[in-house]
């Protein structure tokens, strides 16, 4: 049995799916009740109580950590899962990480996801560690202004990352969930491209056929947004990178070729996909 945690968000559902589809029985983690895939257990739980997570690690062989923003915060203390999945029986751990761990290793959030992926690795578990950059999804954070106001608004307008969709994430974890080849890998997973939030607006316009007008946030009004979200330290970690990458930020992986054996897909596949978020 695999446990997915983050079961309801952009990468578990997708994952929740795949692991579903493959025949593994799955239990999916999630804070609050939501519809599951036929024949996948669901547990409600709140990862800042690890102790939450114990029924549904009973049994479980492996298990995917995504940790929320809430577990960024600096009272939190997200490796007590590792010793929680150890205690369990629990034999392999999946975590999505941050690419930041590598390119940004002094920022706050930085520094505590360090800690977490070195307490796996010392733990004696089977692991792999995803660390992605920026997600295309977090497009959908503008899919309600399109919706309404044909606008897009988002900071440092013709600064791009090559963001990645999901779905790679997803597809990628699943591998290293049943995959013992991937045993022991660090991944580093982007999409094909570097884009900006300019060209990502355009993208979400021509998919819709119909404009879509770009408005420059300031940072400070970037951060007011995010931090209603998440905790301000990953804010600033985070409008950090996208204001201004670092060669290693603005690099296109191989990892999701590598490991997928096709290339990541861009962020247009990612907005086909999606569109109906925006109309």
């Amino acid at each position: 049995m695999i446990v997915v945690t983050g079961a309801t968000g952009n990468v578990g559902r997708p994952l929740t799916q795949a692991l579903a589809d493959s025949g593994e029985q799955v239990t999916a983690v999630s804070r609050h009740a939501a519809a599951m895939p036929v024949g996948v257990r669901h547990v409600a739980a709140d990862l800042a109580d690890p102790q939450d997570l114990t029924p549904a690690l009973e049994g479980a062989k492996a298990l995917f950590l995504l940790l929320s923003g809430d577990l960024h915060a600096p009272e939190a203390r997200p490796a007590d899962i590792i010793d929680l999945a150890v205690a369990s029986g629990v034999r392999r751990v999946v975590l999505l990480s941050s690419q930041g761990v590598a390119t940004r290793p002094l920022g706050p959030t930085r520094v505590a996801m360090r800690a977490v992926e070195d307490s796996l690795r010392e733990s004696g578990l089977e692991w792999a560690v995803l660390r992605p950059g920026g997600f295309a999804s977090n497009a959908l954070a503008w899919a309600e202004s399109v919706r309404t106001q044909g606008t897009v608004a988002a900071p440092f307008g013709d600064v791009g990352v090559p963001v990645v969709d999901p779905a790679d994430i997803a597809e990628v974890a699943a591998a290293c969930l049943l995959d013992d080849r991937h045993t022991g890998g660090t991944f580093e997973l982007t999409g094909p491209e570097v884009i900006t939030p300019r060209q990502q607006a355009e993208a979400i316009a021509a998919a819709l056929g119909s404009p879509v007008r770009f408005h420059e946030l300031t940072r400070e009004e970037a951060k007011a947004t995010m931090t209603r979200f998440v905790p301000p330290e990953l804010a600033d970690d985070t409008l950090d990178i996208i204001s201004a990458p670092n060669s290693a930020e603005l690099r296109i992986s191989s990892d999701v070729e590598r490991v997928l054996g096709r290339a990541p897909r861009p962020f247009n596949d990612w907005v086909a996909r999606n569109i109906a978020a925006f109309r």
